[in-house]
């Protein structure tokens, strides 16, 4: 037995190891294999390190003076470079224990980040107070499991939200909530209006005059009861708006076949194509007096004739319209409205999906999206659509946009129109994928919309006092840091004070202007995103904006 004394360092071992290996590969060989350090080249250690999770102060405005704790930085002080969520911040002093820094004038809340030599040191997040803030006498924490498409204000004070959603605040599964849920002013759950909801996504909500909602989106059964086909009257309490029709029965024994229980309101699209958030269905809804316009991505307009259905067979009535159609009161389809009497079917109107749309007030809508003609007059991704459903030729679109249009937001206020999308330019001007514009469709060229980088913006709409928001998924505007969501000024460029706030991820689909707790000025979002400020949200957040 023989014994061996070796000092282990790391270069031993990698020796050893491999003289064992190959002595055991081939015993005939004595010749000792060495390959380099694996470890070798690493940079060296620089002894610098964050000591506090706090700076202090732990939050402080632009301009502000802010010290860290931090070691070993003293004798590297000419070298040193220091961020304030990805914003270079400039260095005031330094010691072999701390470091103070002037918070940028651009800087956002975040990370701090200390870089040396190559090398990247993660500091405390630092809060950069700003007029934008989550207001938090709002208590929708969880908020929902999916989507929120759209919200309106309900008679009680609070609000409806729609969408793609099974759960609020953790309610679910003691309290089912299936795509529709009413909650408070505050933002708590208050209760199952809806009873079992819709069976797939809602996209959209109107309150009628008589206290009624109607719905719209890509389902085709509420509460449990079907034929609703993406369209459908709900009464003032949640519960579907129903009547009672009779029908054939075949089984004259069972007199409980000879009638059913039906949506009143007895009219719907379908599609024979998916595209999209929209699963081929209902993308906008409005209602004008009696009537309810559709817009979206539909082949056809369905109704049941009950007269000659049963109970388990219902007869459907089938007519071609395209992304387009107009419903009367109880259903039917109106046929004065984009309609070819000769050929019994719409016209063509768009040569592509329609995204979204707002009505006027003299009813005209102007409708957006990615398609090129409505009815076969040109018509690039924009068109402003009559009472009657005919293209409107004095709406001053021009070239139009040359990409896809994914929103479109008006402001009654200001009287302007913002677009979100795709497209680089519109009417031949440069618009990196968001324009103003006046309301007759010309751009409003005092807004000039900036550069952005690593990636697009999803919404854009216009608050009452000229700010606009704007979302996305970018990380820069102009230069600037602006991690997903900022608040531009009446030029486009970022508004003073109002771009403090962090990360945000997810987008935007309807903004509500309100006020908060306190009383300022406040916006109310939905939409798809889990993050606002750095923080964790569930589709929905109160943000305050101070004047």
């Amino acid at each position: 037995m023989i014994s061996i004394n070796i000092k282990y360092t790391r270069l031993s071992l990698i020796k050893l190891a491999l003289v064992l290996f190959v002595g055991i590969g081939s015993s005939c060989s004595k010749q000792e294999v060495f390959q380099d350090d694996p470890y070798k080249g690493g940079k060296e250690t620089l002894g610098v390190k964050f000591l506090d999770a706090e700076a202090d102060p732990s939050a402080g405005s632009p301009g502000d003076e802010v010290t860290f704790k931090v070691r070993g930085v003293m004798k590297f002080k000419e070298k040193l470079e220091f961020l304030v969520n990805e914003s270079k911040a400039d260095i005031i002093n330094v010691t072999d224990t701390s470091i103070t820094v002037k918070i940028p004038q651009n800087a956002s809340t975040g990370g701090t980040t200390l870089l040396l030599e190559g090398q990247s040191f993660f500091g405390p997040k630092f809060t950069v107070q700003g007029k934008v803030s989550i207001d938090p006498g709002f208590k929708a924490v969880n908020g929902t499991n999916g989507v929120i498409n759209d919200i309106v204000a309900s008679s009680s004070g609070g609000y409806i939200l729609v969408g793609g959603f099974t759960n609020f605040e953790n309610q679910a599964p003691s309290t089912p909530i299936n795509r529709i849920v009413a909650i408070a002013n505050d933002g708590t759950y208050t209760s199952s209006l809806f009873r079992g909801g819709a069976d797939g996504p809602i996209q959209n909500i109107n309150r009628l005059s008589s206290g009624k909602y109607m719905i719209s989106g890509s389902f085709s059964s509420f509460n449990r009861t079907p034929g609703t086909n993406g369209v459908t009257r709900l009464n003032g309490d949640g519960s579907l708006d129903s009547m009672s029709v009779e029908l054939i029965n075949p089984r004259p024994n069972n007199p409980t076949l000879s009638f059913d229980t039906v949506p009143a309101f007895n009219g719907g699209v379908l599609s024979s194509i998916n595209a999209g958030n929209f699963l081929g269905g209902i993308a906008k809804s409005f209602v004008r007096s009696d009537k309810t316009v559709l817009l979206g991505n539909f082949d056809f307009y369905v109704k049941y004739f009950y007269p000659r259905s049963t109970k388990d067979s219902k007869i459907i009535d089938i007519t071609k319209m395209s992304q387009i159609a107009q419903l009367k009161e109880n259903g039917d389809l109106d046929s004065a409205y984009n309609f070819d009497p000769v050929l019994k079917r719409s016209y063509t109107g768009t040569n592509g999906p329609i995204f979204g749309a707002y009505m006027q007030s003299d009813g005209k809508i102007v409708a957006v999206g990615s398609f090129s003609t409505f009815n076969g007059a040109e018509a690039k991704n924009i068109v402003r659509i009559n009472v009657d459903g005919s293209i409107d030729p004095t709406f001053s679109a021009g070239t139009g946009a040359d990409g896809a249009i994914f929103t479109i937001n008006f402001n009654e206020t200001t009287n302007r129109i913002m677009l979100s999308g795709s497209f680089r330019n519109y009417n031949g001007k440069a618009s990196n994928g968001v324009v103003m514009l006046n309301s007759n469709g010309t751009v409003d060229e005092s807004f000039k919309f900036g550069q952005l980088v690593g990636g697009a913006p999803n919404f854009a709409a216009q608050l009452n006092n000229g700010k606009v928001i704007v979302s996305g998924d970018f990380n820069s505007y102009n230069g600037v840091v602006r991690q997903g969501f900022m608040i531009l000024g009446l030029d486009g460029t970022l508004a003073p004070g109002c771009n403090n706030t962090g990360a945000f991820q997810g987008r935007i689909t309807r903004m509500i202007q309100t006020t908060s707790t306190l009383g300022y000025p406040a916006v109310l979002l939905v939409g798809d995103f889990t993050k606002f400020d750095n923080k964790r949200v569930g589709n929905i957040v109160r943000v305050e904006i101070k004047p």
